[in-house]
């Protein structure tokens, strides 16, 4: 079960390049339900979500980089690309800060993930996490990737000028 919330930030944090972080490529068998591939630095993973925002079902398999290299060339849209960076928070939780590149210049988004719901509902962010986006559906990444080039440039635009 992956219960996360999501935050949108205007900028990624000061110094983020001090903390560890992972480059993650990532692209999209199907949306619904959700069956993704994903490289992370030298891991493959074959992931499995069920439908929802804040709380769902995930699944994780281990892929090779054949497989993951053949199932590539059968996704739909983009390819997400993206820099995670692991930044602890004083509550004791990571938010997990993922800076997009290749399309998605431009975008940053936080996520962290929780124990369980009650602590998801009463987690009270830091201030630089300054807008939650976790019931808005156009900012997983499922729905990214499904994005054409207008539709991006108007996200983008969007957060970026607002």
């Amino acid at each position: 079960m992956e219960i996360e919330r999501k935050f949108l930030l205007k900028r990624a944090p000061r110094q983020i390049s001090d903390y560890e972080h992972s480059r993650i490529q990532q692209a999209y068998l199907c949306t619904e339900p959700v069956m993704r591939i994903r490289k992370k630095d030298d891991q493959y993973i074959f992931t499995y979500k069920s439908a929802g925002l804040m709380k769902r079902e995930e699944v994780e398999v281990p892929l090779d980089a054949k497989s993951y290299e053949h199932l590539l060339k059968k996704c739909d849209g983009n390819i997400v690309s993206k820099t995670r960076y692991y930044v602890p928070l004083d509550s004791g939780l990571t938010a997990e800060i993922d800076i997009f590149h290749d399309g998605f210049d431009g975008l940053v988004i936080a996520e962290v993930e929780f124990p369980d719901l009650e602590t998801a509902r009463d987690f009270v962010p830091p201030v630089w996490m300054n807008h939650d986006v976790t019931s808005d559906a156009r900012f997983q990444n499922s729905n990214l990737c499904q994005m054409k080039e207008n539709e991006r440039i108007t996200l983008l635009k969007e957060i970026l000028f607002s």
